[in-house]
This record gives C-alpha cells, sequence and structure tokens, in this order.
C-alpha cells in the first residue's frame, strides 16, 4: 500500500521480526531514506494485545506522523522525534477528527 506524505509516496509494508531485525525492539518505523513505514504483522501470541486490529492502525498512524513531521521538515526538532507527542497525535487523531467533523470544521 502507498500513501502521499505532502507530496512524497510512502510504501505502507508489514513485515515480521524474523525478516526485519528493526522489528524486534519495534512494533514499526519510519524510514526516510527509503519512504517506507514498516509494521509488525501483529500474530495473537501470549500476552499480546486483544484488538491487534485497533493497535496495528495506530502504528501506522504513529509512523504516518513521523512521515509528516519529517516532510515538514521538523524531524530534525527535539519534539519532532519525541516519541511522546508523536505517539499522543497518533492516538488522539481520531477524537480530534471526530470534533472536527462535529463542528463542521473539515
Amino acid at each position: 500500500m502507498t500513501v502521499e506524505v505532502l507530496g512524497t509516496k510512502y510504501e505502507i509494508i508489514e513485515s515480521d521480526k524474523v525478516q526485519d531485525d528493526i522489528l524486534e525492539n519495534n512494533d514499526g518505523y519510519c524510514d526516510f531514506s527509503t519512504k517506507k513505514i514498516v509494521i509488525d504483522t501483529f500474530k495473537n501470541t501470549p500476552g499480546s494485545m486483544e484488538d491487534l486490529e485497533k493497535y496495528r492502525k495506530q502504528v501506522i498512524r504513529h509512523e504516518l506522523v513521523h512521515a509528516f513531521l519529517f516532510e515538514s521538515g521538523l524531524d530534525a526538532s527535539s519534539w519532532g522525534k519525541n516519541e511522546e507527542i508523536v505517539d499522543w497525535i497518533a492516538i488522539q487523531s481520531l477524537k480530534l477528527f471526530d470534533a472536527f467533523m462535529k463542528v463542521d470544521a473539515i
């Protein structure tokens, strides 16, 4: 799957820890050099989250936020790479979008 991020195409790829060493310690990542977002395949295993599809979408949103910040030139700033703010945007974006829709701000 591909998505356009501020005029740049990014490919979203699902992989696993066996095929991609970076996923050993991450559920996903954004590679700015190759314009790829890679996320884990998220298989049900003991101790995994119950709603893996919901979590998968959250991880994709998180990595897309990284891509948007990078393509905006904000990757070098401390908050642009701050996992806490990126995660906040990824988690709260659905609520923000819903509020914007309710007040006809889109």
